[in-house]
């Protein structure tokens, strides 16, 4: 089937599409919270109904800690190559207030855009997929490879447990290759493809001071603020230059090679417009760098959230005795997420004032290695000239800011790990009015259409 053959299908059912992605949309999948398992286990349920109308053979729901995974298989021949497809269908969590063009959960089409938590994140990238099978599915009996469809009901929180969900089935999860869907492109003018993700470490710091919150006239000036202690150490863990204070911690961090420093200096040179896209005041980060190594080939530091005191009225007027912190690392290749945790541990010792006692948490079964797709596989120019056909335009190379199990992923599978995503960083993922560019997501269903056939037809590596 042609590229304008697909497009056309794709263009003809729109609005049914459109309309799919907003039934789905419309169950409050939420991961984490507890009142929220019976909406995980609805949303489970109406993808496992949704792929055995498409076609697929098989579909079942893998269950582990009331945490519902989708897996769907559709393996048209043997000799074909296999693909392990990842992305996953719970959301996070919407602070209702906030959000001004819809309800969280309620969706609204405007603009060339579908607005409503998860539209883009990613129930919208999963439903891409889908749509590519279809559009495949409108002239040929099956796919050309053969597809095997991993959804997480956890990767919000982590996914703590796809390790051990993935050896329950290790006879099932063998590809030739995995397609990690849960990141973005630069812009729907301007799309790139993903070709590596940093790596994550998670923590919560937790200080003590005073063994109980005590009245400020009584104690103001001579007893431990727990908040002015966290905020002090804090705000030493990026210097003047922006990097990472932490001892050791580029010791490993390879320079990017200067033909991708050059090309995403041009792809994210437009300061202003990414500034308007991302809603931010400024640009902030390590010095010299450009916004595109900034995001993507360089390591950082994040302070997540914040708490002590009485953040809502009416306050007690007292001293904090506790105060806690989420603090997020983002590695690049080559830097070890067991050897950076060590590392923060004796910073955060060090820079710790006297008469507080502290606490880093840091969970081990959510850190996530970064990855980086080995370029001289042959899958990826298909990609790239997949995406090239559907949009019409070159395709540079990008990575993504963001983290993921995909290392995981490739070391179960046994296969590298190709990125497609349809995000863009004004969908404003995990913010008020997220949402998702349609013709963003119809291009990129198209692009996968694409993709499947060119695979069939130019990796002849069966398992």
């Amino acid at each position: 089937m042609p590229a304008n053959g697909i497009r056309g299908w794709l263009d003809e059912h729109r609005d049914r599409l459109v309309e799919e992605l907003a039934d789905w949309v419309r169950i409050p999948s939420v991961a984490g919270p507890q009142e929220h398992e019976e909406d995980l286990a609805r949303s489970a349920a109406w993808l496992t109904k949704t792929l055995t109308g498409i076609g697929f053979p098989v579909v079942e729901v893998w269950q582990r800690e009331a945490t519902p995974t989708v897996w769907a298989e559709w393996i048209t021949d043997p000799s074909a190559p296999t693909v392990l497809v990842y992305s996953h269908h719970d959301v996070r969590t919407a602070k209702a207030e906030q959000w001004q063009r819809c309800a969280p959960f309620e969706p609204v089409h405007d603009g060339g855009r579908l607005y409503g938590r998860g539209t883009s994140d990613a129930k919208g990238q999963v439903l891409a997929h889908l749509w590519a099978v279809r559009a495949i599915a409108a002239e040929a009996a099956a796919p050309p490879v053969n597809l095997k469809l991993l959804i997480d009901g956890e990767e919000e929180t982590g996914s703590p447990n796809l390790a051990a969900l993935l050896d329950e089935h290790a006879d099932r999860v063998g590809a030739d290759l995995v397609v990690f869907s849960d990141t973005m492109t630069w812009s729907a003018d301007e799309p790139a493809m993903c070709v590596g993700i940093r790596g994550l470490i998670k923590g919560e710091l937790e200080l003590r001071g005073a063994r109980a919150d005590l009245h400020s006239g009584a104690v103001s000036g001579a007893a431990p603020n727990a908040a002015a202690a966290l905020v002090a150490v804090l705000s030493g863990l990026q210097d003047e230059d922006g990097r990472v204070s932490v001892p050791g911690f580029y010791d490993d961090v390879r320079e990017a090679p200067d033909d991708e420093r050059a090309e995403l200096a041009r792809l994210t040179g437009d300061e202003r417009a990414w500034l308007a896209r991302t809603g931010t005041r400024a640009v902030i980060g390590e010095r010299g760098r450009s916004i595109g190594e900034r995001l993507y080939t360089r390591p950082g530091a994040e302070v997540i959230a914040l708490a002590a005191g009485d953040p809502d009225p009416p306050t007690r007027g007292t001293v904090p005795a506790t105060a806690s912190a989420q603090v997020q690392l983002s590695l690049v290749p080559d830097q070890d997420p067991a050897e950076i945790t060590a590392r923060l541990r004796e910073w955060v010792a060090a820079r710790l004032p006297d008469g507080f006692e502290h606490e880093l948490r840091i969970p081990e079964e959510i850190s996530a290695p970064p990855y980086a797709t080995p370029l001289d596989h042959p899958a990826v120019p298909l990609l790239r000239d997949a995406m090239a056909d559907a949009w019409n335009r070159p395709i540079p190379h990008m990575r993504n800011a963001g983290s993921g199990p995909v290392a995981l992923l490739a070391e179960k599978a046994d296969a590298p790990v190709l990125f497609f995503g349809t995000g863009l960083p004004e969908d404003r993922w995990h913010g008020p009015d997220e949402s998702v560019d349609l013709d963003t997501l119809l291009t990129g269903a198209s692009a996968l259409a694409l993709f499947w056939q060119r695979l069939a037809d130019g990796l002849n590596a069966p398992r």
